[in-house]
């Protein structure tokens, strides 16, 4: 389908650009870009794929299709990244002490020497969080083990519920330190 289109470079005279030649001068870029953010390169040529499906449907109503598709690539990428980041799930064994259970399972696809150093990040977490007060350990299993809200965690240690958000944050933000430390990086 070519519907003529406002826009990419504007190098050319002044009529208007169809789908085809937004894809054939951006696709590249695109998945560049898209790859900067997810890391993986079939991911970005998904992002991309998607993008300009998600353009042909709208072409009639975008003005500037070089801006809307690398918002449109900044948006999926994102929403793939909130879609497929992972907490690393925590088995209680004892009321003081925090074990990693069965470990998570591995991603099968990635390299022997990445899955071993994925284990030992999470071994890593495990010890970074005995390093805590005991209260902010309590407030971080029962915000990732039980899974509760801040208004449940309210009730079970009788902190107000910014004071269970205030202690949780800081928590977090010590164990990404100690992680940083350690060279581990998200």
């Amino acid at each position: 389908m070519s519907l003529p289109v406002a826009e990419p470079s504007q190098t050319r005279s002044s009529r208007p650009f169809t789908l085809e030649e937004i894809f054939g001068e951006l696709e590249s870029p695109l998945v560049l870009y898209a790859m900067k953010l997810v890391q993986n390169i079939e991911t970005a040529q998904d992002l991309v794929q998607d993008a300009f499906l998600k353009l042909h449907s709208r072409l009639a109503d975008v003005r500037q299709p070089k801006a809307w598709l690398y918002r449109t690539v900044h948006n999926l990428a994102m929403n793939h990244h909130r879609k497929f980041s992972r907490v690393v799930p925590f088995r209680q064994e004892s009321e003081d002490e925090f074990v990693s259970g069965p470990p998570e399972p591995v991603d099968e696809e990635a390299l022997p020497d990445q899955q071993v150093e994925h284990l030992e990040n999470v071994g890593l977490a495990m010890l970074c969080l005995d390093k805590l007060e005991e209260s902010a350990r309590t407030i971080i299993r029962l915000k990732f083990v039980e899974e509760l809200s801040y208004k449940e965690i309210s009730e079970k240690t009788g902190l107000t519920v910014g004071n269970v958000g205030y202690k949780l944050h800081h928590a977090l933000k010590h164990l990404a330190f100690e992680l940083a430390q350690n060279g581990v990086t998200p």
